[in-house]
């Protein structure tokens, strides 16, 4: 019997982050639970970071996922933007390392490969593909909810393949695969 395996997936973001969570069960997943949290009230950039931070800890806590999925930043125009994402998927990341949770970022448009088969899908289309594979009676209002599932969702079916994109089973290895970025 394969052991079973819960997956948090994670669209970060200073609006709004977007989560879901699958658990595997001999190699079939099943839907456990998506949301977001809603940033958008709050304009406090600090804040907002910290608010992401204790929303991921609670969510690990709760479930103890074994693995957690983030989307990636994409390559923006805005510089400020992207900075803005860039840190939300930072401390959402350093959350799950300070429980030793691997961590394996995903780009968009391999999420939505993986999803649809298309890496250049809507939002919408990613959802729409989410409600049939995973029976969800009724889709959020937000989509930011999705794409997070979405993200857990791509993980379990690149988990099989040998190499899934930049993986972190700790600090320690963060630090080693990121020399470049250290100062």
């Amino acid at each position: 019997m394969d052991k079973e395996k819960i997956i948090l997936g994670i669209d970060p973001g200073t609006t709004i982050m977007g989560f879901g969570l699958i658990r595997v069960r001999n190699k079939k997943m099943e839907f456990m639970q998506l949301n977001e949290l809603d940033l958008k009230k709050y304009s406090d950039h600090y804040l907002k970071l910290k608010l992401i931070f204790e929303r991921t800890i609670e969510l690990i806590d709760t479930h103890h996922p074994d693995e957690i999925a983030i989307e990636a930043p994409f390559y923006g125009k805005n510089v400020q933007s992207m900075l803005k994402l860039g840190r939300a998927q930072g401390v959402a990341m350093a959350a799950g390392l300070s429980r030793q949770i691997p961590i394996t970022e995903y780009l968009p448009k391999k999420i939505k490969m993986a999803i649809t088969g298309n890496g250049n899908a809507s939002k919408e289309q990613v959802a729409k593909m989410l409600q049939s594979l995973l029976d969800l009676k009724t889709l959020p209002k937000n989509l930011d909810a999705t794409d997070g599932l979405a993200a857990a969702v791509c993980h379990f079916y690149n988990s099989e393949k040998v190499t899934v994109g930049k993986s972190y089973s700790g600090w320690e290895s963060f630090v080693k695969q990121n020399q470049d970025k250290i100062g």
